[in-house]
């Protein structure tokens, strides 16, 4: 890609942002315009035989994209939480463009706000919490999955809690 369409993707990623919006999918949006899609994976179905109730899940990463265009852009107006440290800000909450869907943002913590990365989930319920340390972004959501991101690097992306199944 060539540094004007770098550019120009940047200046775009954060002019939706701005605007509270962000592409429809299940995605990382970076500052620097580049975009990784994700899926989220059941790694066990409920009821294990060893007696688990708790399902695993796994958010992946399947390719990063530096070009790349989104004809569909979604409202994430709705802050459900906000958490601050060291010169950042961790904010969470939902869209409701398609239901009830969730997303997490990294941002600076100033008076512009300036985004670092947004991931948003079309498989995620809402994120109603999020925290925030030198290395991690912890975001749960209103069905309790917690959500570990690596600062650095969101699209190594951990959920490390579940509630149990519900029989």
């Amino acid at each position: 890609m060539e540094a004007s369409d770098a550019t120009a993707a940047a200046r775009q990623v954060h002019h939706r942002w701005r605007v509270r919006e962000v592409p429809d999918g299940d995605f990382i949006v970076f500052a620097d315009g580049s975009l990784s899609v994700m899926n989220l994976v059941r790694l066990s179905p409920p009821g294990q035989p060893d007696g688990l109730r708790a399902e695993r899940w796994q958010w992946i990463e399947h390719l990063r994209a530096t070009e790349w265009s989104s004809d569909n852009w979604v409202e994430v107006g709705s802050v459900l939480s906000s958490h601050t440290r060291a010169g950042s800000r961790a904010l969470g909450g939902e869209s409701a463009n398609h239901g009830s869907i969730g997303w997490v943002a990294l941002t600076r913590d100033d008076d512009e706000g300036i985004l670092e990365w947004v991931a948003i989930s079309n498989w995620s319920n809402p994120f109603s919490e999020v925290t925030l340390d030198e290395t991690t972004v912890t975001a749960v959501s209103t069905a309790g999955r917690v959500w570990t991101f690596p600062r650095s690097a969101p699209q190594q992306v951990k959920i490390t809690e579940d509630p149990a199944y519900p029989w």
